[in-house]
């Protein structure tokens, strides 16, 4: 039981680092025109959220964000982002690269 548990750990651990890839590549994509005075791409969580191909991408697109956050590739402001009342809130990319 004990190597089972291990390895599904490791494996949520690789599909997350694996999520949080695609969504900086997706923040680049779609911020690629929108830089902040430090030059950092911006994106509306509107935007991210209604993207044909990020809706496609992400099952939990909230999670991921949450993630990302977490490990500091991006930030936004408020703990966790919803569809409609928080469509203006900008999600800022502090690292274009995933490690």
């Amino acid at each position: 039981m004990g190597k089972y548990c291990d390895f599904r750990n490791k494996s949520t651990i690789m599909n997350v680092s694996h999520e949080v890839s695609l969504l900086v590549e997706e923040l680049k994509r779609l911020g690629d025109n929108s830089r902040n005075a430090d030059g950092n791409c911006v994106v509306k969580f509107g935007t991210l959220f209604e993207d044909d191909k990020c809706a496609n991408m992400f099952e939990a697109l909230v999670g991921t964000l949450r993630a990302a956050k977490k490990k500091k590739y991006i930030k936004y402001e408020g703990e966790m982002l919803l569809h409609g009342p928080h469509n203006n809130v900008e999600i800022e990319l502090l690292q274009e690269n995933v490690e």
